[in-house]
């Protein structure tokens, strides 16, 4: 009996072994899939993957994330050969920098040159290198340095100002950062496998340095320092600074394709300033802009001077060449005209070429600052108003006729005064002889009504009125007086002959009516851009210089077109 009973607790427990291994085994089947199917989860993360799951304070330290390799080895090797490097980069900076400086010399200076360059005894560190994908089928390496150099070098500039007076300005504390961008292209089968290769500083993330005048201080001279500075960035910016590349042939051959081209232009409405800090002690600042993408002083573009103004109304046009929409930018320097001397900087502005939609008008307003690089104060400087359309060349042919709707009229002008096609690409080679455009017709103005007007009369309400002014012609119209009025309702249509509506600008000013005289409460200034773009349209303008209000205005056009031979 006790057999039987042994042998059926055997056979139980065998048979229970049994399905136990089989059940372990086919729990550790599912973790071992589990298991991969993890692994291969975190083979195909990627670094922004990790960084969701787990912020940069609980990797260990060795753990590094970086685009750009790292270059402990070659920093190793320029810090053995700097005094030899040191000798051979201050004389090539010396006779290829001071052709540069003399391009970029303001107009104060009558001369620029290196008295002493060395570049000091502190070796540049590179903390980076990537190779970059390239998007188009063109065959070449592009790669990319990360560069560091807080350097102490011995620079000595001889400044010589047009009064005959010699500075030698020293350049000290240089601290610089920046990414430079190599690229070897065609690839070739004979040694060293490229034709050419192109360098640009592809980001400028930091400079910094001080400049000292021998035996006193620069700050004693009033602007000198801000001219000087403004020289050698300028200098930087566009001699050296992506999209401009300097080209060094390597094998014979013609790498002429791979030189700056124009892609398109640029034509900028500067229309007006408003709230500009005021410079002067006595009266007001004298406001000029200065508009460029690249610094050289052929290709900058100086407003006229309003004197004695904080709100000043330009309505000048400008055009540019742009070579990459990707990368460059309009910048805009608003001064405070000092007469003979250097004109003092009120501040700045930049609107990247990239955030505009070819073929399209874009109408913004720029707050300026004092410095684009480094924010050094968040004070109110004021703003500039500027109308921007960018035109890729060989795009002109699918704008409409100019009365059409959503036709862009500064292309038409282009057009016809470049005598061409259309495209205004200066490598075209076509002449013709060229013409201005006058864009001649009636202007529609109805004032229909305002709202939310300040009060002021002592009674909490104002007697408001509307004066219409065409700036160029100097016409006026005035509606009727409304009284006891902050929500007037006038319905009241002007119209005005434009002999050149693509310079002509439309200003509304509201004032109120007193017994013994008048009060300005606010106005509002706008191109006529918009209504010889869209034929007509209604909207609500604020009044500046007002506590508070609106205008509503309808404007229609009705075209006629004249040309001049120029």
């Amino acid at each position: 009996m006790s057999f039987f009973i042994g042998m059926i607790i055997g056979i139980s427990v065998g048979i229970g072994l049994i399905v136990a291994f089989a059940k372990y085994e086919n729990i550790r089947s599912m973790r071992r899939s589990q298991l991969a199917k993890t692994v291969a989860a975190f083979a195909r993360m990627t670094v922004q993957d990790s960084r969701k799951i787990l912020p940069d304070e609980f990797y260990p330290p060795w753990v590094v994330f970086s685009q750009r390799q790292k270059l402990t080895w070659l920093n190793a090797q320029l810090d053995k050969i700097w005094p030899y490097v040191d000798e051979a980069a201050s004389d090539l900076i010396r006779s290829n920098v001071e052709p540069i400086l003399e391009q970029y010399t303001p107009a104060i200076f009558s001369s620029m040159k290196f008295s002493k360059l060395t570049l000091g005894t502190v070796a540049p560190q590179f903390t980076g290198v990537c190779i970059i994908e390239e998007e188009s089928g063109d065959k070449g390496i592009t790669m990319e340095l990360e560069m560091q150099w807080d350097g102490n070098p011995n620079i000595v500039l001889d400044i010589n100002t047009r009064v005959g007076m010699a500075l030698p300005i020293q350049v000290k504390n240089i601290g610089f950062t920046g990414v430079f961008r190599l690229i070897f292209k065609p690839l070739a089968e004979d040694f060293p496998g490229f034709g050419a290769v192109s360098y640009s500083l592809r980001e400028k993330k930091k400079l910094d340095f001080t400049l000292k005048v021998a035996r006193g201080e620069i700050s004693a001279i009033p602007g000198l320092s801000d001219a000087i500075e403004e020289t050698i960035k300028d200098a930087i910016e566009d001699s050296i600074t992506w999209p401009v590349r300097k080209i060094v042939s390597i094998l014979p051959g013609d790498y002429s394709d791979l030189e700056l081209k124009p892609v398109g232009t640029l034509d900028v409405k500067l229309v007006q300033g408003k709230d500009l800090t005021n410079k002067d002690i006595v009266g007001k600042s004298d406001p000029f802009a200065v508009l460029f993408i690249r610094p050289l002083r052929s290709r900058m573009k100086t407003s006229k001077t309003i004197s004695n103004q904080l709100n000043p109304i330009w309505n000048e046009h400008f055009e540019f060449v742009v070579e990459d929409a990707s990368t460059q930018h309009l910048t805009v320097r608003v001064f405070d005209d000092e007469g003979v001397q250097a004109a003092e900087l009120i501040g700045c502005a930049l609107v990247a070429l990239k955030d505009l939609e070819p073929g399209k008008v874009k109408d913004v307003w720029l707050k300026l600052v004092k410095d684009l690089e480094i924010q050094r104060d968040n004070k109110y400087r004021g703003q500039v108003h500027l109308e921007l359309l960018y035109c890729p060349y060989g795009t002109e042919s699918s704008f409409k006729n100019p009365f059409n709707p959503d036709f862009h009229l500064t292309i038409l002008e282009k057009a016809i005064r470049s005598g061409t096609d259309g495209t205004g690409d200066p490598n075209s080679g076509r002449t013709s002889p060229k013409k201005n455009v006058i864009v001649r017709g009636v202007l529609s103005v109805t004032v229909i009504a305002a709202e939310n007007l300040p009060p002021t009369d002592l009674n909490g309400k104002a007697d408001p009125y509307v004066v219409l002014i065409m700036k160029k012609s100097e016409t006026k119209a005035k509606t009727r007086v409304l009284t006891k009025n902050l929500n007037p309702v006038w319905n009241q249509t002007f119209e005005f002959v434009v002999e050149d509506a693509l310079h002509d600008m439309l200003i509304a000013e509201v004032w109120d009516h007193d017994t013994f005289g008048k009060d300005k409460m606010g106005r509002c200034i706008m191109t006529l851009t918009r209504v010889l773009l869209e034929g007509e349209f209604q909207d609500s303008f604020p009044l500046d210089g007002a506590k508070s209000g609106n205008l509503l205005l309808h404007l229609q056009w009705t075209p006629q077109l004249k040309f001049r031979d120029s």
